[in-house]
């Protein structure tokens, strides 16, 4: 099964998330197939980016967002539509 999941990155006590597409098998911080967007929970303004044609391919061939992603995406979506 693929997902579209979040993997850590960044120093001790200053996260930095990647948003990729993994299969479910994989390691958190493992290989991923492809690399969709970013989330900086430490940025004020502008923390989450992806590639809108990418996440919208991915989730037409059936790949799973987890239920942290897909909060992200609900927010990016109707904050983008409000501007």
């Amino acid at each position: 099964m693929v997902v579209m999941r979040m993997t850590r990155r960044g120093a001790k006590k200053k996260p930095f998330y990647r948003i990729v597409v993994a299969d479910k098998s994989f390691a958190r911080d493992g290989r991923c197939i492809e690399f969709v967007g970013t989330h900086n929970p430490l940025a004020k303004e502008k923390g989450t980016q992806f590639k809108s044609d990418r996440v919208k391919y991915w989730l037409g061939c059936g790949a799973q967002p987890s239920e942290t992603v897909r909060n992200l995406l609900n927010k990016f979506y109707h904050s983008s539509k409000k501007e």
